[in-house]
């Protein structure tokens, strides 16, 4: 099972660069959370959260939330939140999460996960028809 490695730097008062790589996903999406939390206070009002994602092989609908709540307390914030170098699985779930409206069409999470691990498995094993 593939753990979640995360670092950040500040290359700015005003600006974190946060470096995801492995799985983020219903076992490490709370050590991602609570990282979180330390770094984005530590952000000037109106500052940028730059989320490397070049390392991340795999994320579940866990992961997508925890995304999902920074870009949240960011805006709050007046800041922003890029996502950087999503490998290409990872960036299929990002487009089908954005086409799709995730809640009406999966039953439940359990549902939704097993659709996104097949189609990240599907683009690294390289069928681009998934």
């Amino acid at each position: 099972m593939m753990t979640l490695s995360l670092h950040h730097e500040f290359p700015a008062t005003d600006r974190v660069v946060v470096y995801v790589g492995g799985h983020l996903d219903a076992m490490s999406f709370g050590e991602f959370d609570k990282a979180m939390l330390v770094l984005l206070p530590r952000l000037d009002e109106g500052g940028t959260v730059v989320v490397d994602l070049a390392g991340l092989e795999y994320v579940s609908s866990a992961g997508l939330r925890s995304l999902a709540r920074i870009r949240k307390s960011m805006r709050a914030r007046n800041g922003h939140t890029l996502l950087l170098n999503p490998q290409p699985q990872v960036r299929k779930v990002f487009a089908i999460v954005k086409a799709v409206p995730v809640n009406e069409v999966f039953t439940s999470t359990q549902e939704l996960d097993a659709y996104l691990d097949r189609m990240q498995r599907q683009v690294i094993e390289g069928n681009s028809d998934a």
